[in-house]
């Protein structure tokens, strides 16, 4: 029978790459990873790992065990879920992640109705990039998050999750009001028209980064980035002020400042609510999920957020 915590660092050695970099996501070190993964291989009884230069690969067994042990922790999850359907009542901590514009405009109401339907959980929420979600639930730091990707920097599905799509959004060119009136209202594509212009984009490694800098080579030219800013409010202040321009998802527009357009684009962000594979069945994943669909199908109802003026 294999321990099933030398499973996992198989598992993240085959997703990660090196044993360095599967100490740091364990916080432990190199030599603690080396070392149970040298006791896995005696489990197993044939070579798991192979030195490859100055580090270790899977060797194609390696990788068939780290592929089991995805459906392994699932089934995993599945019967944790199983054993906390039968208790009587919802307890215990939640964890719920979802990057900035979500906390401020979706989860508020789902945590009302949380609070009030389910006293006994313990709701806990972490501000983080989508990119930072995979990890965060894979390591149980989180138990349900929020992730987002764009059409022009979409991302591979996580085989340690399962997700389901929560929104689809305009994303908008936000320009100045005495911009607005450029050729680029009337393109194809309203990005066109603003090579010459100052641009504020995400920090980078940020998805917002990569879309905001796909978007502008798309369109033929790279960007000048005058302005790192990753919070969306921060963002249009600085349109309104005049010092650049900046790609918006319509759920980033709160308040549209006066002074500001927004100009629709063809680009969207598709917004999804995911747990980790096996989880989808656990009383508290489940009421969370319903939650936050609700709170999304309200908040759209309400109107919110702000079209192309």
């Amino acid at each position: 029978m294999f321990d099933i915590r030398r499973l996992r660092l198989l598992r993240d050695l085959d997703r990660l790459g090196t044993i360095a970099a599967v100490a740091r996501a364990h916080t432990c070190t190199p030599s603690a990873v080396s070392q149970q993964l040298a006791a896995l291989q005696r489990e197993a009884g044939v070579p798991l790992l192979e030195r490859r230069g100055r580090g270790v690969a899977l060797t194609p067994v390696g990788v068939a065990l780290a592929g089991h042990t995805e459906a392994v922790l699932a089934a995993l999850e599945a019967a944790s879920a199983t054993v906390a359907a039968a208790r009587t009542g919802l307890t215990g901590t939640v964890r719920i992640g979802a990057f900035p514009t979500a906390v401020h405009t979706l989860l508020p109401g789902a945590l009302v109705a949380l609070g009030r339907d389910h006293p006994g959980l313990d709701l806990s929420v972490t501000e983080l990039d989508p990119a930072a979600v995979p990890e965060a639930l894979r390591e149980h730091r989180l138990d349900v998050a929020l992730l987002h990707d764009y059409d022009l920097a979409p991302v591979e599905p996580d085989p340690a999750l399962d997700s389901a799509p929560l929104l689809d959004e305009t994303v908008f060119l936000a320009v100045p009001e005495e911009d607005a009136a450029r050729d680029a209202e009337a393109s194809a594509d309203p990005v066109a028209g603003f090579g010459d212009a100052d641009w504020i984009v995400g920090s980078p490694g940020t998805l917002c980064h990569t879309v905001a800098v796909r978007a502008c080579l798309a369109a033929g030219f790279a960007p000048r980035i005058r302005h790192r800013v990753d919070d969306f409010s921060a963002v249009l202040t600085l349109v309104a002020a005049g010092r650049g321009v900046a790609l918006v998802p319509r759920l980033g527009v709160d308040r549209l400042p006066d002074g500001v357009r927004l100009l629709p684009l063809a680009a969207r962000r598709r917004t999804r609510i995911a747990h980790r594979r096996g989880a989808g069945g656990h009383p508290a994943v489940a009421a969370c999920v319903r939650a936050v669909r609700a709170a999304t199908a309200a908040h759209l109802e309400a109107g919110a957020g702000a079209g192309a003026g």
